[in-house]
């Protein structure tokens, strides 16, 4: 009896083992999504990659390669990935890797709501085209890359500026990362499906393009009507009042569960799409 109750508490002891790893990883995951940091994971798996499937080969010389690289592939690691295990340390020693904010995170979101409700009904009243897309799980570091860094703190007179006519960042998407406005004037994929409606030009067709390869909330102000338009997972949500864009905004944006929950049942209506 004794040796059956030894065996359960190392099989116990080995799925806690296991959970804690992987939480571990899962936190560290959130620490370099949307970073360079993701890409050059890609990397690291695709030389892994080659290095095994060189050995199952036969090719020696390939394979010694690879197995070189992976040696002192640590310290490189370590150079490359400096930023964030700076971040990830900073946050272990603040008592915050394994926890989050969530009154904080609260308070943020909505301050990024008004903002960017406060810009938005400002231009459409002046139409003024804008397009303002909002990173949620799926990193887009890659757009902002395209456009010019700013990584500035989100309000709407920011937001108001940038897209004034005839300025040097009023062409192209605004995206807006974790709060921020990280850069301005980004180029975003345009859409390519044959059934958006011929009436709309390059913002709705890159909003909808960007809807289509990532998770992002994309707003966009017609600068021909000044109609306020929104974009989810391919779908185009068009002739918006500024009541209805602050409360889908404000569904999907905050944290807490029940928010999101009830956002699923707001994306099925049936309102104004596609034309």
């Amino acid at each position: 009896m004794q040796f059956a109750d030894l065996n359960i508490w190392k099989y116990l002891a080995s799925i806690v083992d296991i959970a804690l790893v992987w939480y571990v990883i899962y936190k560290l995951i959130n620490v370099i999504r949307g970073t360079k940091a993701v890409q050059l994971l890609k990397g690291i798996l695709v030389i892994l990659l080659v290095r095994v499937f060189s050995e199952w080969l036969g090719l020696i010389t390939l394979s010694w390669m690879m197995q070189q690289a992976i040696n002192w592939g640590f310290l490189a690691v370590i150079i490359i990935f400096q930023p964030e295990l700076r971040r990830a340390l900073e946050q272990l020693g603040r008592g915050r890797f394994f926890s989050r904010s969530s009154t904080q995170d609260d308070d943020n979101q909505e301050k990024t709501v008004e903002a960017i409700v406060k810009a938005t009904d400002y231009m459409a009243k002046r139409r003024i085209g804008a397009l303002i897309s909002i990173e949620r799980e799926t990193g887009m570091s890659d757009y902002i890359e395209t456009g010019i860094q700013l990584n500035s703190n989100i309000s709407s007179e920011l937001l108001i500026n940038i897209f004034i006519p005839n300025t040097p960042l009023h062409d192209g998407a605004v995206i807006i990362q974790k709060n921020n406005v990280s850069a301005a004037a980004c180029y975003l994929p345009l859409s390519e499906s044959p059934f958006i409606s011929k009436e709309l030009g390059t913002r709705h067709r890159a909003a909808l393009g960007i809807s289509e390869v990532t998770d992002s909330l994309t707003v966009i102000v017609s600068e021909e009507t000044g109609g306020i338009s929104l974009t989810k997972n391919g779908e185009l949500h068009r002739d918006l009042k500024v009541e209805e864009l602050k409360e889908l905004l404000t569904r999907e944006m905050l944290i807490h569960t029940k928010d999101k929950q009830a956002s699923s049942a707001r994306w099925n209506w049936r309102g104004k799409q596609n034309g």
